[in-house]
């Protein structure tokens, strides 16, 4: 798995108008294929009246799925700007389609294509750039007596913690990033002088800000 991959948040969905033509930006994030198809298939038909949806998909660790659509645009003015601006900001696992309304006035290959990757770029922005960040759950039991030491060592190494639990003991849920879990194991020992119980978890992906992947501050877990 991925140390981290930069996705959206989405879904989202802005417009502009170009020359009376309006063109609308949808992004949102997928897991497969048939969910991405299904997207675009769900924006067609809210859109029936519109002259083109042009849209594109990428999905996989290694970007094995890439897909693109013109939708009845001139070969190479529609999906394929769409699918360069995935490439560019580096998304993973995202679709994104524009819709196109037209206005009555010609654009032009050069147009169409700054028209439909000025869509894309507006659709991102509003399904919000996020990274998936990939975190060990680790649990460490304590006595009582260590907590406070605990707290102020856990956040002075700014590593997440979950939740904790007050029993006879006192259990802290932590999810340091998955490359710095055995590090983080040996550390733990060493604060609590080879007194804390730890119970290794699973991995799993957490979302974090777009600039803020250190495991700090605004994230979603």
């Amino acid at each position: 798995m991925l140390a981290q991959y930069k996705t959206v948040k989405g879904p989202g969905i802005d417009e502009m108008v170009i020359k009376k033509s309006r063109f609308i930006g949808h992004a949102r994030p997928v897991a497969t294929e048939e969910e991405a198809v299904r997207f675009i298939e769900s924006i067609k038909q809210q859109h029936k009246l519109a002259n083109h949806n042009c849209s594109a998909y990428m999905i996989g660790q290694r970007d094995e799925i890439q897909k693109q659509s013109d939708d009845g645009e001139p070969s190479g003015t529609g999906g394929r700007p769409i699918l360069e601006v995935i490439k560019n900001q580096g998304l993973k696992n995202v679709v994104v389609v524009v819709t196109r309304y037209f206005g009555g006035i010609m654009l032009g290959a050069g147009g169409l294509i700054r028209a439909y990757t000025d869509g894309a770029v507006i659709g991102i922005a509003a399904a919000v750039p996020v990274y998936q960040v990939l975190h060990k759950e680790i649990r460490v039991e304590i006595d009582y007596t260590w907590h406070g030491k605990m707290e102020n060592e856990l956040r002075g190494r700014k590593v997440l913690v979950e939740d904790t639990h007050f029993t006879d003991k006192v259990t802290l849920i932590c999810l340091p990033t998955a490359g710095e879990a055995e590090a983080f194991t040996g550390w733990v020992q060493d604060v609590t002088q080879g007194q804390g119980m730890i119970i290794q978890g699973e991995e799993r992906y957490i979302e974090h800000a777009v600039g803020n992947q250190d495991g700090a501050g605004t994230t979603d877990i």
